[in-house]
């Protein structure tokens, strides 16, 4: 906000312009505008914001652009405490550890360690809803590039349009992730390596 009120007054102050000249056009008041301008301003609408930067002879874009990963909401929480539930008591669990990497956004859901037969990680990434699976296996491939120490658990909620996702997936990432969830819970609950990455769902 600070950078869209300087970049509006240079603006304004090149084309001639007063605030009160872009108070009357676009219906602000000339308080607002001079905050705006300021970096004083925390909460405006795109239509005022469109509008007062037309004024001045400037388009105003947006676009989204991919950072961190998404909140998790309950249900995904619920799914990560199901398969938490599973664990050996010597499993150290750690939530929300974030890639090793100076500036990253992204963060693997969760992040186990355990001592047996040798100190071993597994990194989980939790989904609920597979919607593009496709998506999904690029962004868990990346991951996996740019952290590649340990193990990688797909943790997916046990659904009937999971279970078709994962079939689309399983060739693509047979390589990344070779063993199934029978193999993976049956180490994880005797607190041991599971010995690879694999998808687990529950």
């Amino acid at each position: 906000m600070r950078r869209a009120g300087q970049e509006h007054r240079l603006a304004r102050v090149g084309a001639g312009l007063s605030l009160r000249h872009v108070a009357k056009a676009t219906g602000a008041s000339h308080q607002q505008l001079m905050r705006f301008e300021r970096g004083e301003l925390s909460r405006v609408s795109f239509e005022e914001l469109g509008s007062w930067f037309a004024v001045v002879g400037l388009d105003l874009a947006i676009r989204a652009y991919p950072g961190g990963d998404p909140i998790r909401d309950y249900a995904q929480l619920a799914l990560l405490e199901r398969f938490r539930a599973r664990l050996h008591t010597s499993i150290r669990w750690r939530s929300e550890v974030p890639l090793p990497m100076d500036r990253d956004l992204r963060a693997w859901d969760a992040d186990i360690r355990g001592t047996t037969p040798r100190p071993w990680r597994c990194r989980i990434d939790a989904e609920t809803r597979v919607a593009d699976a496709q998506a999904l296996e690029r962004r868990l491939t990346l991951k996996a590039r740019d952290d590649p120490e340990g193990h990688v658990i797909l943790l997916l909620a046990e659904t009937r349009a999971n279970r078709r996702a994962v079939a689309l997936l399983r060739e693509g990432l047979r390589e990344l992730l070779p063993l199934d969830a029978r193999s993976i819970l049956r180490a994880v609950t005797r607190g041991q390596d599971p010995g690879g990455s694999g998808i687990v769902m529950l």
